[in-house]
């Protein structure tokens, strides 16, 4: 089963990460990383770019609303990813208290990945993206 964990971090958080040198930051995420890689668990993991870079996309009028970053009422911001192929939430779980992103507002939001497998296969879109996956590999 896949997972994805997410990296969840408050303005305190981010604050709070303005003190530590990024090559240290850098050099734990590597060894987490490293770890999940020879453990043969991790699928993918990407970081995102500033917030204050970013655009939302609101679709609650026609036609949508585009706003640009910063976030004003933003509680908390997603910073990145790990995609996890592991047998059970358990198992993500314990991965995810492992991760390296102790202090205050950092969090880590754990979710199953759905399977394609789990859509009705009879389904024109459904089909179409299986012989996609399945022609780049994916599947």
């Amino acid at each position: 089963m896949k997972y994805m964990l997410i990296m969840r971090a408050t303005d305190e958080s981010f604050e709070a990460f303005k003190n530590i040198d990024f090559n240290e930051i850098v050099e734990a995420m590597g060894r987490f990383n490293d770890e999940m890689i020879q453990a043969g668990v991790l699928v993918a993991a990407e970081g995102l770019d500033d917030a204050a870079d970013g655009v939302v996309v609101d679709y609650s009028a026609q036609p949508p609303v585009v706003t640009d970053g910063p976030y004003g009422e933003t509680k908390e911001l997603f910073g990145g990813y790990w995609i996890l192929d592991v047998a059970s939430k358990e198992e993500a779980v314990a991965w995810a208290k492992r991760a390296p992103m102790a202090g205050p507002g950092s969090k880590c939001e754990i979710r199953r990945v759905t399977s394609i497998d789990e859509f009705p296969q009879d389904n024109e879109w459904i089909k179409k993206e299986r012989a996609w996956r399945e022609a780049t590999g994916q599947l």
